[in-house]
């Protein structure tokens, strides 16, 4: 487990006062429970030019995921694995808090810990994207855009990602005897994967802890506690941020407050889908 800088914006006095109120009395400022999601939608191939894509909203945060596959060279220490690239931008347009120009910390720290909880998760079988052993491979670019940034980026840049990639088909193709590899055009066979990943993020309000976080939330809170699972209920990942000290017992009550709503995010993967 890692800690990361917190950067939020500031709320008024007098609503962070309201906001701690109400959550030591198990209420929270939009009347949901503690433990309650916003409503969870996703729209897949919402970027027609990419391989994969899907928009995702959780309540008024709005992320883009897209996934582009192409052929490379893979990494020396993996010769026989394909490659995985997780990239993220904070678009201006989405908070004031953006600002144009290179990705900052925040969005280089929201790509790494969704890249690994697919790493670690082994969410994409990598030695299925193998086309030359030792020399050529599929790589898959996963770009994550915030349109909206409403608190909560953690789970919905999780779940954009994965469903991007359960929406992606590897390029129709042939490998050349030069070793070079022609696209002959859009794919119909999906990625290899392995497992579903989702998450749950827990906003920690001194002892209290609330699940998907609104912006507003966000800024009163002395932290935040994120979990990633894959479809059997495996913790693959876990990152906090913020200020906050928890101890052994702390994070076991989060982390079972997290494993009892990751249902909620994966029946909202499994649905898309269905339809």
């Amino acid at each position: 487990m890692s800690i990361t800088p917190f950067n939020v914006p500031i709320v008024p006095k007098l609503k962070r006062e309201t906001i701690l109120s109400l959550a030591k009395r198990g209420v929270r400022i939009d009347k949901r429970r503690l433990d309650q999601f916003r409503p969870i939608s996703i729209q897949l191939g919402a970027a027609g030019k990419a391989h994969g894509s899907a928009l995702v909203s959780i309540g008024n945060t709005k992320v883009l995921a897209g996934v582009k596959i192409e052929p490379g060279r893979p990494f020396p220490d993996t010769p026989e694995e394909g490659v995985l690239n997780v990239n993220a931008e904070l678009v201006p347009l989405a908070s004031p808090e953006f600002e144009p120009g290179p990705p900052d910390e925040n969005a280089i720290e929201l790509a790494r810990v969704v890249d690994r909880a697919l790493r670690e998760s082994h969410a994409i079988d990598m030695s299925e994207l193998v086309l030359i052993p030792g020399e050529k491979v599929w790589v898959v670019w996963v770009d994550i855009y915030v349109l909206d940034h409403d608190g909560n980026l953690f789970d919905a840049s999780m779940l954009a990602a994965m469903a991007a990639l359960m929406d992606a088909k590897i390029p129709n193709h042939q490998v050349l005897e030069d070793g070079s590899v022609e696209i002959l055009g859009p794919g119909v066979e999906p990625l290899p994967i392995r497992k579903k990943v989702v998450s749950v993020t827990l906003g920690i309000l001194g002892d209290t802890f609330i699940v998907d976080p609104s912006l507003e939330e966000e800024a009163v809170a002395d932290g935040k506690i994120f979990f990633a699972f894959d479809d059997s209920g495996n913790i693959v990942g876990i990152q906090k941020s913020g200020p906050a000290w928890l101890d052994f017992k702390k994070v076991s009550v989060a982390m079972e407050i997290a494993r009892n709503r990751y249902h909620n995010v994966l029946a909202a993967l499994n649905k898309a889908f269905q339809s």
